[in-house]
C-alpha cells in the first residue's frame, strides 16, 4: 500500500496550485489479485463486497484505503473473468484453461490469453523452487505451446497457398477482381496438387461456375 500512498502524494503535489480542490473519490484504486482469500483475512481488513455492481469475489476496503481485493477463487466462471481466473490456482486455473482451449481459434481473447499463459510457463520454468502443482501446470502449458506452434505453422502454409493462388489467377487473367477474389477461399480447401492444374487449365467462367 506504500506505493499507493506515494501515488496519492504525487497527485496532490501536481494539483497543489490548482484552484479546484482535489476530488479524493477520483484517486486511483489499488487492486490486489489473490488466488485465494480466507474469511479471516477479509474480515481482518473489514472488506465488503459490492455484489450489485461488481459481483462475487471483489472486496472493497474502507474508503480511505482505496484498495480492492480480488479473490480469484470466488469469481464466477464467466468469460468476463477468464483473464483473472487464469491467474488462479488449482481447480480454478484448470477450469479457466479448459474454457480458453474451448474458444474458437479466431476468438480475440484466445490468442492474447494463450500468450499470457506461455509467458507464465516461461516464468515457472526459470524458477528453481516449484511445487508439484506448478510442474503439472508446466506440462499442461507445454501442450498448449506445441498446439500454438502447429497452428502458426498451418497459418503460414495457408498464407503461402493463398499467395500462390493469387499469383496464378493474376497470371491467367491479368487482374484479381472481386469475382476472382471470391473463389480464393474455396480453392484454399484443395491441396496444391489439386488447385494448380485447375487454375492453369480451366477458363475464368469454368472457375467461377465451379467455386462460387
Amino acid at each position: 500500500m506504500n506505493k499507493l500512498f506515494d501515488v496519492f502524494a504525487q497527485i496532490k503535489r501536481q494539483t497543489k496550485g490548482d484552484e479546484k480542490p482535489l476530488d479524493e473519490s477520483a484517486l486511483p484504486l489499488l487492486w490486489i489479485l489473490s488466488p485465494t482469500a480466507s474469511d479471516s483475512i477479509l474480515n481482518g481488513f473489514r472488506a465488503s463486497i459490492d455484489e450489485e455492481n461488481w459481483g462475487e469475489g471483489v472486496y472493497f476496503l474502507g474508503d480511505y484505503l482505496r484498495t480492492v481485493i480480488v479473490a480469484i477463487h470466488q469469481l464466477p466462471p464467466i468469460q468476463e473473468t477468464l483473464w483473472l481466473r487464469i491467474l488462479g490456482k488449482g481447480r480454478v486455473q484448470k477450469q479457466a484453461i479448459d474454457e480458453l482451449e474451448a474458444l474458437p481459434n479466431n476468438h480475440p481473447l484466445r490468442a492474447k490469453a494463450i500468450d499470457l499463459l506461455l509467458s507464465l510457463k516461461t516464468t515457472l520454468e526459470v524458477n528453481q523452487n516449484i511445487d508439484q502443482e506448478d510442474r503439472d501446470l508446466i506440462m499442461r502449458l507445454s501442450a498448449i505451446y506445441e498446439q500454438k506452434l502447429a497452428e502458426a505453422k498451418q497459418e503460414g502454409i495457408q498464407a503461402e497457398r493463398r499467395q500462390v493462388i493469387e499469383n496464378l489467377l493474376q497470371v491467367r487473367f491479368g487482374t484479381l477482381d472481386a469475382e476472382l477474389s471470391a473463389i480464393i477461399e474455396p480453392l484454399l480447401l484443395l491441396t496444391p496438387q489439386e488447385f494448380t492444374p485447375l487454375l492453369l487449365q480451366l477458363s475464368r467462367e469454368e472457375l467461377l461456375e465451379r467455386f462460387r
